[in-house]
C-alpha cells in the first residue's frame, strides 16, 4: 500500500520542476522516482562522505523494516540543483562551510515551502553545553536567512515520536540533547479520547538537533557500521534507537508531505513521455 502511495507522490514532485526547467536533472528524477534520501554537500570531505554512508545506512533500515525502499542517496548543491524533486535534506553543519548565495537560498525556501524538510545537524552533541564549542554559531549563519517558523523543543506528544515506533527520545551518536521542530499552536488540545494533540497541519520544514545522526546511521560497503556508539549493549541498543527515530522522522517527511494537485499527474506524465521520445 505504500508503495503504491508513493509513486504518485514522487511524480508530484516533479511537477513544480518542470514548471521550472524543460529538462530535468536526470539525477534528481531518479532520485525522486527511487524516494532517494538526500545530503547537503558541505566540502568537507570527510562530513560528505559520512552523509552518504548515513543515508545509506538509514536506506537499508528503511528497505528492511517499512515498504519504503530508498534509492541510493544523493548528494545536492543548493547552488545548482532543483530542490523541488526532493523531500528531505539532511545537512550537516560545519564551522568552514560556506553560507549559500541569495539564488541558492530562493532555492531552499522554496523547498521548505512547498513541504519539504532539511534535519540541520550541528553534530556537536558530544560537547555543546560543556563549555567547548559547538555549532550553535555556524547554524545561525547558514539558517539565518531561511523562511523558518518560530522553534520549540519537540514534545512528547509529538507526531515525531509515534509515526512508526513509539520513542521517547532522539539520539544519534550523542544523546540527551533536545531536538526542535516548529513550535505548536499556542491552543492545540487534544480531541476527547485522544492522548496526541493535533500539533501541526503537515511537517515542520526543519528539525534542528546535534546528535550527529548521520554518523550512528553510517554503514561501510559490507553493511557493517563505521562510527562508534558507547560500549558493549547499551552502545548497540543506542544505535538500534538511532534507526528507529530515521525511520520515524522519514516516515513522518513521506506521509505529511503528500501533495493534494494529483489532478496535474496524467497531464505530466505525459509530458515526460513526449520529453523521453524528443531526446
Amino acid at each position: 500500500m505504500m508503495r503504491r502511495w508513493l509513486a504518485p507522490l514522487a511524480l508530484l514532485f516533479w511537477a513544480t520542476a518542470l514548471s521550472a526547467q524543460d529538462e530535468p536533472d536526470p539525477r534528481l528524477v531518479r532520485a525522486a522516482d527511487e524516494v532517494a534520501l538526500a545530503y547537503v554537500i558541505t566540502g568537507d570531505s570527510e562530513v560528505d562522505a559520512a552523509s552518504e554512508a548515513g543515508l545509506r545506512g538509514l536506506s537499508q533500515v528503511l528497505t528492511a523494516r517499512t515498504t519504503v525502499e530508498p534509492g541510493e542517496p544523493i548528494g545536492i548543491d543548493p547552488e545548482q540543483d532543483d530542490l523541488s524533486l526532493l523531500a528531505f535534506l539532511y545537512w550537516p553543519v560545519t564551522e568552514a562551510q560556506a553560507p549559500p548565495s541569495p539564488q541558492a537560498y530562493v532555492r531552499l525556501n522554496h523547498f521548505l515551502r512547498s513541504g519539504g524538510m532539511i534535519l540541520f545537524d550541528t553534530r556537536d552533541g558530544d560537547i555543546a553545553g560543556l563549555g567547548g564549542p559547538d555549532g550553535a554559531a555556524a547554524l545561525q549563519a547558514l539558517a539565518a536567512p531561511l523562511d523558518i517558523p518560530p522553534l520549540a523543543p519537540v514534545p512528547a506528544d509529538h507526531v515525531l515520536t509515534r509515526s512508526f515506533y513509539l520513542l521517547r527520545d532522539f539520539p544519534g551518536r550523542y544523546q540527551g540533547r533536545e531536538i526542535w521542530a516548529e513550535a505548536p499552536p499556542a491552543d492545540a488540545q487534544a480531541a476527547e479520547g485522544v492522548p496526541f494533540r493535533n500539533l501541526n497541519d503537515g511537517v515542520s520544514p526543519v528539525i534542528i538537533g546535534g546528535n550527529a545522526w548521520a554518523e550512528a546511521w553510517a554503514v561501510d560497503e559490507n553493511g557493517l557500521p563505521m562510527f562508534s556508539i558507547g560500549s558493549g549493549f547499551e552502545g548497540e541498543r543506542q544505535r538500534e534507537m538511532t534507526y528507529r527515530f530515521g525511520v520515524n522522522l522519514i516516515m513522518y517527511v513521506l506521509t505529511g508531505n503528500y501533495k493534494s494537485d494529483q489532478v496535474h499527474v496524467p497531464a505530466l506524465l505525459e509530458r515526460l513521455r513526449q520529453e523521453e521520445l524528443v531526446q
